[in-house]
């Protein structure tokens, strides 16, 4: 594999900033692990960060790189600060960023395959509401999109709930305008989507995780409204050894292509 931390200038956000990127590369010589390569351009996995992290945490919390070694498969994680995937109220268009400038910028920069079956998003805790929402709002770009112990009812955690998130946060991402029914809560674009132009999705969290009731209450919902789930609930909590394991597993479900 190779390994690239980018440091970029994005004209969306005005400022200068940054993702990690692993590239297929296919190696035979190599002690204790082997890479894989397609012939053509490879698929993509773009793979967001939670609240308290940045791009590099995946690399550095998981053996990310080692488990795509022998798939063939392209990863970008980039960096979206505390924003919620969103075009933040008091702050800046991160879910502008994330949904068109970025992958211009990837299909610039790399050879990565732009086609909807190769094209994958997933992530964990902010990072799981994100892979959903953008997965909800733009279907036809992925094929599949898991979450992991995502925040998947963030309406539900305003500054006036009883579990709310940090109200700086809260302010700087959506200041005063109501989530509940918008584009940034999940469960109002299950009730938007067309459901057969939906890609597969894959919600994961632990029993034991504070999200987990967040969890359950999306794939209820979704159950109501016919969208089909592949649901991981097991034992474990809101830490990187329930992660590095569970990322183990998505990738093994998504639906990569023989061959690429």
């Amino acid at each position: 594999m190779a390994l690239m931390r980018v440091d970029l200038y994005s004209e969306v956000l005005g400022l200068s900033t940054s993702m990690t990127v692993i590239l297929p590369q296919q190696t035979a010589t190599q002690i204790g692990m082997s890479g894989s390569a397609p012939q053509g351009d490879p698929p993509v996995l773009y793979l967001l960060h939670g609240l308290s992290d940045d791009d590099t945490i995946w690399l550095r919390r998981t053996s990310i790189e080692r488990y795509v070694a022998p798939l063939g498969l392209a990863v970008v994680m980039p960096q979206v600060g505390r924003s919620f995937y969103t075009d933040e109220e008091h702050g800046n268009r991160y879910w502008t960023f994330l949904s068109d400038e970025l992958p211009r910028l990837c299909q610039r920069f790399f050879r990565l395959s732009s086609r909807r079956e190769d094209t994958f998003v997933a992530g964990l805790s902010m990072g799981g509401y994100g892979a959903l929402k953008w997965a909800l709002r733009e279907p036809g770009r992925f094929a599949a999109a898991a979450s992991l112990s995502g925040a998947l009812d963030v309406a539900a955690r305003s500054p006036t709930s009883s579990t709310p998130l940090d109200a700086g946060v809260w302010h700087t991402a959506f200041g005063e305008r109501t989530v509940a029914g918008s584009d940034d809560d999940v469960l109002a674009l299950l009730d938007r989507a067309a459901v057969a132009d939906l890609p597969a999705l894959r919600v994961v969290c632990g029993t034991e995780d504070f999200l987990y009731e967040d969890n359950r209450t999306f794939v209820a919902a979704a159950r109501e409204r016919g969208v089909p789930l592949t649901v991981d609930f097991s034992p474990g909590t809101h830490d990187w050894a329930y992660w590095d394991a569970k990322i183990q597993d998505v990738l093994a479900w998504l639906p990569l292509r023989p061959g690429g």
